[in-house]
């Protein structure tokens, strides 16, 4: 028998996450990307056939990240070395042209198999790649998540496999093509959520020969592998504070894994000393944002918060209150994963306003009718889109919606304490973002957004909007004041 022993260590989702926190009572140093890549060094030089790989979600999430527009991370990734990356939905935050751009800056494969040029059928990046490791061949290939087409909606030549069913139809059209070749282990690095990743396995065929799905968008943490139609599904969280690791033995004779052992492994500076070379790198971009941006804007009463974005919270309320207010619009709606921090202030910098409220977007006023509002916020309610995956908002202090569970409806929608008349018009301010996708997110078309014939672009940057507005206003606060109520 034939076999050998690999290492494979992953990551996803870590969201321009560079730099080290210190925690606990000892103040040990806890995640980033010094230490990280101390930890995959050391791997390096202690195991003899190591993989690092990631699914997907390299960026959006830092401030580094979204002033250089991504090109900091790949750099930052580039010094890390993986093996192969899979594409993630924020990959694509800057816009398809640029992503490209990006993709050939890598010096490292990216791999997706379900992401097309429609008119010419042909794929977007590269569907697998066959790594050579001891003599042994090993298959990545890699999915996305549906989301990805939120982001690519203005550019109708690039289409998507989006179903479970036709992602997995994909893998196995790589697979097929390539069973005849000695394939010792396949591997899917996919970014469609922890969930999808087992309805996934489900339908991956036996004679297809997946092994591993190393998955990501979830953000979940493991404490050990689902095994799934004999495949076995990991993902390591978010962020840069743990990596997964593969130990794995596999048979050159079956091509199959005959043994096994994996961890999510915490990173901190008891681990590995951190790269050296790399904090030294990282800190010249953190310099030249450090200048730029650690001007205090504001001050806030006290500190505000979102720990959920299905729920209502004191952030989300102050920046729904900003937009509605500079739109004079009677709805506003913020997309809550718009809001990338789960608190900030008491004092707040540029800084902190741009990580927390990074994507720098449109504010488009619309008029409607209450029957077409009323619509709106049924959908946006329902229970079934405030299961993590769905689009939920954040509201300005004019609105109190109730919703009930038992008979999953809307029950009532108030502006200003009075019921909404469904005849009557009003004014709904959008993110560009959603309006984009206001047929999926808002259950209504663009053109019922502009029947009436009074749409306005408010404001081409919501950013510049915010900051703005928090110069000019100190110590604002805010509670939470049963803007959207959810009834048993």
């Amino acid at each position: 028998m034939k076999t050998k022993k690999f290492t494979i260590l992953h990551s996803n989702d870590m969201h321009g996450d560079f730099l080290a926190e210190v925690q606990g009572e000892k103040g040990e140093l806890i995640g980033g990307l010094a230490l990280l890549s101390g930890y995959i060094n050391k791997v390096r030089r202690e195991e003899e056939n190591v993989l690092y790989v990631i699914s997907g979600d390299m960026v959006q999430g830092s401030l580094i990240d979204s002033e250089y527009k991504g090109i900091s991370t790949i750099e930052i990734m580039n010094y890390l070395a993986p093996d192969v990356v899979a594409l993630g939905n924020h990959e694509f935050d800057y816009g398809l042209p640029h992503l490209l751009f990006l993709e050939k800056m890598a010096n490292f494969p990216i791999v997706n198999a379900n992401l097309y040029i429609k008119k010419y059928y042909k794929r977007l990046m590269h569907p697998f790649i066959i790594l050579k490791k001891a003599g042994f061949d090993i298959m990545f290939t890699g999915v996305i998540t549906e989301k990805v087409m939120d982001s690519l909606n203005q550019d109708k030549l690039i289409g998507s496999f989006v179903t479970l069913e036709e992602a997995s139809a994909e893998i196995g059209k790589i697979t097929d093509a390539y069973k005849n070749d000695d394939i010792d282990l396949t591997i899917i690095l996919s970014h469609i959520g922890y969930e999808s990743d087992i309805e996934l396995a489900k339908l991956l065929k036996p004679e297809w020969g997946l092994d591993i799905i190393i998955g990501g968008h979830s953000h979940t943490i493991l404490s050990e592998p689902t095994k799934v139609n004999n495949v076995l599904i990991v993902q390591a969280g978010v962020g840069t504070n743990q990596v997964g690791r593969f130990d794995i033995v596999v048979d050159d004779d079956t091509n199959s894994i005959i043994d096994y052992k994996w961890q999510l492994i915490p990173i901190n500076d008891k681990l590995a000393e951190p790269d050296k070379a790399l904090t030294d790198f990282i800190d010249s971009y953190k310099k030249k944002i450090d200048r730029k941006y650690s001007t205090i804007i504001t001050k806030f009463a006290q500190k505000l918060t979102h720990p959920k974005r299905e729920i209502e919270t004191t952030l989300g309320n102050l920046i729904a209150d900003v937009f509605a207010d500079v739109a004079e619009s009677d709805v506003m709606l913020v997309g809550s994963g718009s809001i990338r921090l789960k608190e900030l202030g008491p004092m707040v910098t540029l800084a902190d306003l741009m990580s927390c409220f990074p994507y720098d977007d449109s504010l488009n006023r619309f008029a409607i009718t209450g029957a077409q509002l009323k619509k709106i916020f049924a959908h946006i309610m329902r229970t079934e889109n405030r299961d993590g995956e769905g689009e939920c908002y954040q509201v300005n202090n004019k609105i109190q919606a109730t919703y009930s569970y038992s008979q999953k409806e809307l029950v009532s929608l108030l502006i200003d304490g009075t019921e909404v008349d469904e005849n009557k018009e009003y004014t709904l301010c959008l993110q560009g973002y959603h309006v984009n996708n206001c047929a999926d997110y808002l259950n209504i078309t663009l053109e019922e957004l502009r029947r009436s014939g009074k749409s306005k672009v408010v404001s081409t940057s919501a950013q510049n909007v915010l900051e703005e507005y928090l110069r000019t206003h100190q110590n604002e606060n805010r509670k939470l004041e049963g803007r959207l109520v959810y009834k048993a």
